[in-house]
């Protein structure tokens, strides 16, 4: 499965940005997720989709300004981050978890994109 990040940008605080990861081949049985990583730090988790679409969960840091959703038939799935401020900063990657375990370590996805870098000024 090779995954595709797209949709970064340079932004505002305050601004809106939706990312989407475009597969390619079909990721209906797979968990997906959203992890950002700043240079120099670790990969962290953002938020995760369960393999039917029915669960969905967000680190703190975004819950409540951020949605995860999926498109199987698209072979896509997208992170829409509202009221972005500056310390979301970072490259943002999508996966893909072939065991569905609906994890928040990177351990738990095998498959990933390339990233893509959102930058939020201030």
């Amino acid at each position: 499965v090779q995954l595709q990040a797209s949709g970064g940008g340079s932004v505002q605080a305050g601004d809106s940005l939706k990312l989407s990861c475009t597969a390619s081949r079909t990721l209906s049985s797979y968990s997906l997720g959203w992890f950002r990583q700043v240079p120099g730090k670790e990969r962290e988790f953002v938020a995760l989709i369960s393999w039917n679409g029915a669960h969905t969960y967000y680190a703190d840091s975004v819950k409540g300004r951020s949605t995860i959703s999926r498109d199987d038939a698209k072979y896509t799935f997208s992170l829409q981050v509202d009221s972005l401020q500056p310390e979301d900063t970072a490259i943002y990657y999508c996966a893909a978890d072939r065991y569905r375990r609906n994890g928040d370590d990177v351990t738990e996805y095998d498959y990933w994109g390339q990233g893509t870098l959102v930058t939020v000024s201030s």
